[in-house]
């Protein structure tokens, strides 16, 4: 089992992508979070963190590409990206 983590430290940025901001027309934003936490965590933070009614959360975790320059074979940093979907009512201010 992996160390908690503070709700502060779960969501690092949001994703700002052309995607990304097509889907704020449907309440769905997306955010870089920290690869250990969980949907319950990330959940639980951006209720406390923007004040909005979080109604699903859908992860995806991207592996590390690995790649090869002239000094030996390096990887990079996996990343996980969350989709979060609120309450019609609420919004999030990101701008």
């Amino acid at each position: 089992m992996s160390a908690p983590v503070a709700n502060e430290y779960i969501l690092r940025k949001p994703r700002l992508s052309e995607k990304a901001t097509r889907s704020m027309e449907s309440k769905q934003y997306c955010f870089d979070v920290d690869p250990r936490a969980s949907k319950d965590q990330i959940k639980a933070a951006v209720q406390a963190i923007f004040k909005v009614r979080v109604i699903g959360v859908n992860t995806q975790v991207r592996k590390a590409k690995r790649r090869r320059t002239r000094f030996g074979v390096s990887a990079g940093a996996i990343t996980k990206t969350a989709v979060v979907r609120v309450h019609a009512d609420d919004s999030i201010e990101l701008f």
